[in-house]
């Protein structure tokens, strides 16, 4: 068994991301840094009728084996396919099955089952609803399936906490770890549900963009010009360590998870606080969480959903709990979309990267930055930018507020 020690950063061993920008990390660096952006017209019939014709999807095909996709609602397969890439990365280790846990978190789970299988039920009757629709649609179903994977025995968690959902879990990982419970974690976030239903209630919020003769154009975080988010899909899954067992079996370390903060808004189910109080105090706790002060944070990787008040909202908490300190900003989602509870870990292995590499990546379509935006934002070109210290925040409807510290 091996001791952690308390407050202690997890090593970051394996990194792994399904997304719109390609099927693998190594696509989502080259998306990012290229200025690649993942956002498509949706052109099928079924979407024909929708005020919100754009998503940010991935290509599945060949991914997984037909007789085990088939078994798997599309968030437990995109989950999978990040956890073996990680899990490959990390070098599969061998760890006790009672040290190992899972903590994945999606915030919506298996909703293209249930919708699917709904329209079987109601065409053909309950004798042709699958077998599989209880596991397949259950939230915690990507935890369980990455869990089954790999023999993990020393606990298997989902948080869903709506688009904080990825970043939570990094947060419980890191706490498993420091507690003693586990040597090994694997952890992150996947979501897959770009079906009309939840597009037409997105619409209905005026939450998502219109801007359908531009699709490449309509994620657009801190321009004066944006009117919304982009739906998207993946995932994002990491592999954390202990620092002793990391060294133990001489794995290669991408970088730290120091610290995490959580908080929350207390002001409305959908909308942020405008002040940005809450996010603030998620990454005040973080810094302090991660022993790192504000002036020592080299880059933010911003949840900046491309919303008019979301946006607004995190300049206000980075400046509340940064103070003068105006570190670079991206915000991956202009090239991803919002991969809703994929989006916190996926966005914490884009920070690592800019770690590892000393290179932040461009806000794409940023051609206007918004008055009130008082942020340093990466605009244009990726900027090269040599840091020990990267900050990752991600919100969620219902006011979760999540900030992660990561370091060299």
């Amino acid at each position: 068994m091996t001791a952690a020690t308390s407050r202690a950063p997890a090593v970051i061993t394996g990194l792994g991301a399904i997304t719109p920008l390609g099927p693998d990390v190594a696509a989502l660096q080259e998306g990012l840094l290229s200025g690649r952006s993942g956002v498509t017209l949706l052109e099928e019939p079924e979407f024909a009728d929708l005020a919100a014709r754009l998503a940010a999807r991935v290509d599945m095909t060949d991914r997984l084996p037909r007789v085990e996709a088939r078994t798997l609602d599309r968030v437990q397969q995109v989950a999978l396919v990040a956890a073996r890439e990680a899990w490959a990365d990390a070098g599969e280790p061998e760890v006790e099955p009672e040290r190992l846990a899972v903590v994945i978190g999606s915030g919506i789970g298996g909703a293209l089952t249930i919708l699917s299988q709904n329209d079987v039920l109601r065409e053909k009757g309950p004798r042709r609803v699958s077998p599989h629709l209880v596991p397949m649609l259950m939230p915690n179903g990507p935890a369980a399936t990455v869990g089954l994977e790999i023999g993990a025995r020393g606990g298997v968690h989902c948080p869903v906490s709506a688009c904080a959902s990825g970043a939570e879990a990094l947060a419980v990982a890191l706490e498993l770890l420091r507690s003693g419970r586990a040597d090994v974690v694997v952890t992150g976030g996947a979501e897959a549900c770009v079906h009309p239903l939840p597009l037409a209630g997105f619409a209905q919020m005026r939450a998502l963009s219109m801007r359908h003769d531009e699709p490449e154009a309509a994620s657009r975080p801190y321009d004066k010009g944006r009117d919304g988010f982009v739906l998207g899909e993946g995932a994002g899954v990491l592999v954390l360590e202990t620092e002793e067992h990391a060294k133990a079996r001489g794995a290669t370390v991408h970088g730290r998870l120091a610290g995490a903060g959580l908080a929350s808004d207390a002001h409305h189910v959908t909308a942020p606080d405008p002040s940005g109080a809450g996010a603030a105090r998620s990454i005040t706790l973080a810094l302090r969480d991660a022993g790192v002060s504000a002036e020592d944070v080299g880059h933010v990787n911003a949840h900046a959903t491309s919303t008019p008040l979301g946006d607004l909202a995190e300049a206000r908490a980075l400046h509340l709990a940064l103070g003068s300190h105006r570190p670079p900003v991206t915000a991956t989602k202009s090239n991803t979309g919002h991969l809703l509870g994929a989006a916190g870990a996926v966005e914490a292995i884009a920070a690592v990267l800019a770690l590892k590499s000393g290179v932040v990546p461009a806000i794409r379509n940023l051609d206007d930055l918004d008055d009130e935006a008082d942020v340093d934002a990466v605009r244009t070109v990726a900027r090269e930018h040599a840091h020990d210290v990267a900050l990752s925040t991600s919100f969620g409807f219902g006011g979760h507020d999540v900030s992660l510290v990561m370091t060299r």
